[in-house]
């Protein structure tokens, strides 16, 4: 599980660093992690549907970056958090969309090989991706609201993101487990 969550450093690593003009360091440190992790993990093994948010990184900080450098006084930059939220919302909502959960690669790792296939291992990939999609949307929205409002409110801008990712890591470590237990009754 902890190994699955690096996926989630290159956003980290741009929230910490990007503040104010450090944007585009932020995007340029954001770019060099997700390329590093997503090289790790290829030689370890992992298959791509496991990186789709170390993939989908990559081009929010491809495109981060070249805006940032080309357009540094862009209208954009003091809605980074609310932007890289909204990425990531239409990056689990896209996925839902093509019918590939982001989480189904993630959960093949973990789980039998004899469950792959199961209407039931799909559908509880799909709840929680539906789950992470409706928290990034929910960090989108507010922190845009946020920051359009009270720029400066950085410790509501901390709280936003903290509780935005922390619940939907807690209902994806026990939603399986509470499925597993209700079809055991």
């Amino acid at each position: 599980m902890i190994r699955n969550l690096l996926g989630f450093l290159p956003w980290i690593a741009y929230a910490v660093i990007a503040t104010g003009d450090e944007w585009r360091y932020g995007a340029l440190a954001g770019l060099a992690i997700a390329a590093v992790v997503i090289v790790a993990d290829r030689r370890a093994g992992k298959k791509w549907d496991e990186m789709v948010i170390e993939s989908s990184a990559v081009v929010f900080f491809v495109v981060t970056a070249l805006i940032s450098f080309t357009a540094p006084d862009s209208p954009l930059t003091p809605y980074g958090p609310a932007l890289v939220n909204a990425w990531l919302a239409l990056t689990a909502w896209g996925s839902l969309a093509v019918r590939r959960p982001f989480t189904l690669g993630i959960a093949r790792s973990m789980a039998p090989p004899e469950v792959w296939q199961t209407p039931l291992f799909y559908r509880v990939n799909v709840v929680i991706t539906s789950v992470w999609g409706a928290a990034f949307t929910v960090a989108a929205l507010s922190l845009a609201l946020l920051l359009h409002g009270a720029p400066h409110a950085t410790a509501a801008v901390i709280a936003i993101k903290v509780l935005t990712f922390a619940a939907p890591a807690v209902f994806t470590a026990r939603y399986p487990q509470t499925v597993a237990a209700r079809r055991a009754v």
